[in-house]
């Protein structure tokens, strides 16, 4: 007849003292309460291994801070599991590993992965910007927190302050972002689900606004200017560079030597470079052809044609030519993306020219599918008319037909 075991209170737990030797008393069904010569009393929970049948304890923790009543839930789920062949001990040590490398997966680390997937996709520069806005916006408040942990309200609430500044692009972006990086995370398996799926609905979209730009008829007045502006040299050329060949403020920053090619008497900007990832081919003017000749002695022997100030190895920063624009007094008025507005809005005001021939040389992306071979083309030499025409004009218009050194 197998012996009753008489369970435990707390009231016998307390009055338990210690003895030289170590001594446990039962509370039934495998429970037991250990008391060390040191007066320490520890639960413990003796079974046999479902496989190997081998005796074993696994330790619920110390009395008093484990009581009585989650000591014997903490045996109920032991025995739950045994009752389906799950060794309790293995259990708990596979479930703290896997808490374990759940805390180790933070956003700031799983991030880090993300990047390395990103830059693969993006420029340098692009991955770098993005990589610094959570480091400004996010990190601070979440960056350490495990993914796993992360809540749709905890990412709206530390967004929120930014979207009080109104700076709603920057909000954009950064729910963009974060939704890449938890579907990145939910694809390698770091968590289940994308908890931040509709954050950005939480906030007021950004109103789209255009690049300020000015008028064909201010453009005397912006070349005045600029020609006698405190600038560097460098910076001027820039900015005359960027505004004869109707580039991007970062495909101007990033012009390189190799990428000119005299046989083709073209700007070759690789596709790595170009928004719409696809190499565009920009031809050479009498006038583009003075500035890279005025450039030469400067940067000539060196990647980039209009070199970093603080550092010549690498390119001058893509907000040189907006810095120096306003501060010429065109704050406002104009910004260096509203350059390639001027070009565009001057050149397709004149009629001269296909206006999807326009579009070719701004290198924009053709929403109408149907005209994708018709922008895919080259039409180089049919663009070199447009350019030397944009160029000539922009001459017209200043008092200083080549730079005056």
């Amino acid at each position: 007849m197998a012996k009753t075991v008489k369970p435990l209170n707390d009231s016998q737990i307390k009055q338990l003292k210690p003895l030289e030797k170590e001594y446990s008393i039962s509370d039934g069904f495998g429970l037991l309460l250990s008391v060390k010569p040191s007066g320490t009393k520890t639960w413990l929970f003796k079974y046999y291994k479902p496989i190997s049948k081998k005796r074993t304890n696994l330790s619920f923790g110390q009395y008093p801070t484990t009581t009585l009543a989650i000591a014997r839930k903490k045996r109920e789920e032991a025995r739950e599991l045994l009752s389906r062949d799950i060794d309790p001990k293995e259990f708990k040590d596979q479930q703290y590993s896997q808490q374990s490398q759940a805390n180790i997966n933070t956003l700031e680390k799983v991030t880090a992965d993300w990047i390395i997937l990103k830059r693969t996709k993006v420029s340098s520069d692009y991955a770098d910007d993005i990589w610094q806005s959570l480091v400004n916006h996010i990190f601070p408040e979440l960056g350490k927190r495990p993914i796993h942990s992360l809540e749709a309200k905890v990412v709206i609430d530390t967004i929120r302050p930014i979207a009080a500044k109104g700076t709603l692009e920057t909000v954009k972006r950064l729910c963009q972002r974060l939704n890449e990086i938890m579907v990145f995370a939910v694809n390698t398996g770091v968590v289940h689900h994308n908890p931040l799926a509709g954050i950005r609905a939480a906030f007021e979209s950004p109103k789209k606004t255009p690049m300020p730009t000015i008028h064909s008829d201010e453009l005397p007045e912006f070349l005045s200017v600029l020609a006698r502006a405190s600038i560097k040299f460098t910076t001027r050329c820039l900015i005359e560079w960027q505004l004869h060949t109707m580039t991007r403020p970062n495909e101007a920053a990033r012009a390189r030597w190799e990428d000119i090619d005299l046989v083709k008497d073209a700007w070759i900007i690789p596709a790595s470079i170009m928004k719409m990832k696809r190499e565009h081919k920009i031809p050479l003017t009498p006038y583009t052809h003075h500035l890279l000749g005025l450039m030469k002695p400067i940067s000539g022997h060196r990647e980039y044609i209009f070199p970093a100030d603080r550092d010549p190895k690498k390119h001058t920063s893509e907000q040189t030519a907006n810095t120096a624009i306003k501060r010429m007094g065109f704050k406002g008025r104009l910004v260096a993306h509203g350059l390639r507005s001027l070009a565009s809005t001057t050149i397709n005001d004149t009629n001269k020219f296909d206006s999807k021939l326009v579009e070719v040389a701004l290198a924009h992306q053709e929403e109408d599918k149907s005209k994708a071979a018709y922008d895919r083309a080259d039409y180089l030499e049919v663009r070199r008319e447009i350019m030397n025409w944009w160029s000539e004009f922009i001459i017209e218009k200043s008092q200083i037909k080549y730079m005056d050194l």
